[in-house]
């Protein structure tokens, strides 16, 4: 008869990644890496540069492809040599997409990352916002372009393995349970138990 064994967690695992008392680590991360999101996003939403504008200019990613085109165009420009920033063919090939017919993305991507700093701060959806701001990252890198990239998506994937306990302080402490997961759903979807009637 095979035994089946259990493989705990490292008790620093669960403290950072499952423990509510840790949940201030992750506040701080998520509102860092969440503002940072929001504003970026602003920016391209808004067409401007530098401070909260209110105001839409004809630079704006909604209305205007120029600036995801630049920035395909731009990091075609490292696509030579051995060590080239782009290195990978088929990334370069999904660049040249972009510069020619992916406009599109433009408002995608400006939106994308308004509700992905908003979702960070709010602590809403927060391992799934961390996700696709990590997608981000990685488009960005393979784009060559490093910057913050490589540190927002370390800070992402921790966000992503602390999911149980990244969004304790926010919204996800009452969404969670409520909506549940994958594997086990939450109090709303909770069937209730049916109350059986007396005839007359």
């Amino acid at each position: 008869m095979k035994e089946t064994v259990h493989i705990e967690e490292p008790k620093l695992a669960r403290f950072l990644f499952a423990s509510p008392a840790a949940a201030p680590i992750w506040l701080l991360a998520r509102l860092y890496l969440g503002y940072q999101w929001l504003h970026a996003g602003w920016e391209k939403v808004t067409g401007t540069e530098g401070g909260w504008h209110l105001t839409m200019t004809s630079q704006s990613w909604l209305t205007n492809p120029a600036g995801v085109k630049g920035f395909a165009g731009y990091a075609l420009t490292n696509t030579k040599g051995p060590h080239a920033a782009v290195n990978y063919g088929w990334y370069a090939a999904f660049l040249r997409w972009i510069e020619h017919s992916g406009g599109f993305l433009a408002p995608v991507i400006a939106v994308g990352e308004v509700l992905i700093g908003a979702a960070l701060i709010l602590g809403l959806f927060t391992a799934v916002a961390a996700f696709f701001g990590g997608m981000l990252n990685m488009s960005f890198g393979l784009a060559g372009v490093a910057g913050v990239n490589p540190v927002f998506f370390v800070i992402e994937v921790m966000l992503i393995l602390a999911w149980r306990n990244a969004g304790y302080y926010g919204l996800d402490r009452y969404v969670l349970p409520a909506l549940g997961t994958p594997w086990k759903r939450g109090t709303v979807f909770e069937k209730s138990p049916k109350v059986a009637s007396l005839a007359a």
